[in-house]
């Protein structure tokens, strides 16, 4: 399905306002064992990380 000019306007306004981007850099063998241990978790490599990131803040809390 492709995105209307309108649509694409409004999911980069939506993104510059309200998400922060923050760069991760690793290395490949790295990446390969995260994106395993995703699949397995049946997530996405990105929800993978978000879950790992909240379950750190919540014990360290």
């Amino acid at each position: 399905m492709a995105l209307t000019e309108q649509r694409k306007e409004y999911l980069y306004s939506y993104q510059k306002s309200k998400l922060k981007r923050i760069p991760l850099d690793v290395q490949k063998e790295k990446y390969e064992e995260i994106k395993t241990a995703a699949g397995a978790a049946g997530e996405t490599i990105n929800g993978y990380i978000k879950k790992a990131i909240d379950e750190r803040i919540e014990r360290d809390a």
